[in-house]
């Protein structure tokens, strides 16, 4: 099997893991970029690029030529980097076509139609469910694994899984399920598709968020045997419907994630901000809607 080097970054302030996925022999030099980050200032509204130049920066040090800027979701924690990344360094920004859905889902709150196209056409490329295509000289599909969101979807690179929010490192478990489209059991059955795959290929997480008491700094990346045997919410020998009423337990009640308004409007238009008034880009906050 096909093994890609795989590079990680995280992002302590939204815990995000991005990655960048390349020919460690330096023969091919295209790569891929996985769920970048854009770092953003609630209280000042301030953008910085600290994040997306150090991705930046490896990427120039390896003298790679990116083919791919990826999305496995619309994140509700973070704001994507790929835009700013595309232009510095180019790339095609893709995501799964079930983005239409979560469009639908949010332009009623946000009514940002004008700037936010319903088609997608913000993206470069959508992917259909179970396409195939290449990242430098390695194999790569998609699976869609829905839960988390209706979008969310897993990059397969050779033996590297890159899972997005679908499943966490084996102590975490699995991502929340309670936002717009979410489902307990459609998680579930994201996990079993994700189990499935060969003991040996290596899971990418898009979060670590280390239990208190653990011991471990945050950490990327578990073997599907791991997580087979380990994983405290999926783990072989855990039923779907243990699994359904345990999660939305846990999600009853949960706050909304600190990034989220933002977040959402900016990703869906693939990391760009919408139209200025006058030079200045807006994000809107809806009142009495969230929560």
């Amino acid at each position: 099997m096909q093994k890609p080097d795989v590079r990680g970054f995280f992002d302590p302030d939204t815990a995000t893991w991005t990655y960048v996925v390349y020919d460690g022999t330096g023969a091919d030099k295209r790569c891929a970029i996985i769920d970048s980050v854009l770092d953003y200032d609630m209280a000042s509204g301030r953008t910085k690029t600290r994040s997306a130049d150090r991705v930046i920066d490896f990427v120039a040090a390896k003298e790679l030529e990116v083919q791919w800027l990826l999305e496995t979701h619309i994140h509700a924690d973070h704001l994507t980097g790929a835009d700013y990344i595309r232009s510095k360094l180019g790339g095609t920004i893709a995501i799964s076509k079930h983005i239409l859905r979560v469009l639908e889902t949010w332009a009623p709150i946000f009514h940002n139609e004008a700037d936010t196209p319903p088609d997608g056409q913000q993206f470069d490329y959508l992917f259909a469910d179970d396409e195939t295509f290449k990242v430098g000289p390695f194999d790569a599909r998609i699976i869609h694994t829905p839960g988390h969101t209706p979008a969310d979807t897993t990059y397969i690179i050779g033996d590297a899984v890159f899972v997005g929010d679908a499943m966490f490192l084996p102590d975490v478990g699995t991502g929340r399920c309670d936002f717009p489209g979410g489902s307990a059991g459609d998680s579930y059955e994201s996990s079993r598709k994700l189990l499935g795959l060969k003991d040996n290929m290596r899971m990418y997480v898009g979060h670590d968020y280390p239990p208190e008491g653990a011991g471990r700094v945050p950490q990327c990346m578990a073997t599907i045997a791991e997580q087979k045997a380990a994983n405290i919410r999926v783990k072989d020998g855990i039923s779907k419907e243990v699994y359904v009423a345990k999660r939305n337990a846990d999600d009853k009640g949960k706050a909304v994630p600190r990034l989220l308004l933002p977040s959402i409007q900016v990703n869906l238009r693939a990391g760009g901000f919408g139209k200025a008034t006058k030079g200045v880009r807006y994000i809107k906050i809806p009142v009495d809607v969230i929560g």
